[in-house]
């Protein structure tokens, strides 16, 4: 049975739990507000640079574009780590079966 001290300890822990969850929810939505914000003072310097008129249809294109491209390399990238992974499992998966093949050769010989 819990006495008064642990179930007061597990409520605190809960609450600081609770606590630096919030605060790392806060950060993080900070963080990129704070992202958000820089990227639009790019592309509106960017547009000024050019003598365009900065809009905000053209920094969401902006921002999908750059989405975009960032999805590419991600896809890139997974795809080269697909490839990698999947011939080292192969390999891997060809040793173990010769190796087991071996074992049996072995005790088959070993029990004739």
């Amino acid at each position: 049975m819990s006495t008064h001290d642990e179930k007061y300890n597990n409520a605190e822990r809960a609450v600081n739990k609770t606590e630096n969850s919030l605060e790392n929810a806060a950060d993080t939505a900070k963080n990129k507000v704070n992202e958000y914000a820089d990227r639009a003072r790019n592309y509106i310097d960017e547009q000024k640079r050019k003598n365009e008129e900065p809009t905000r249809e053209g920094f969401f294109d902006n921002l999908k574009s750059n989405l975009s491209d960032a999805w590419e390399d991600t896809k890139d990238f997974a795809d080269k780590a697909w490839e990698t992974t999947k011939d080292t499992a192969s390999d891997a998966w060809e040793k173990t079966k010769d190796a087991a093949e071996d074992v049996k050769a072995e005790v088959r010989k070993a029990t004739n």
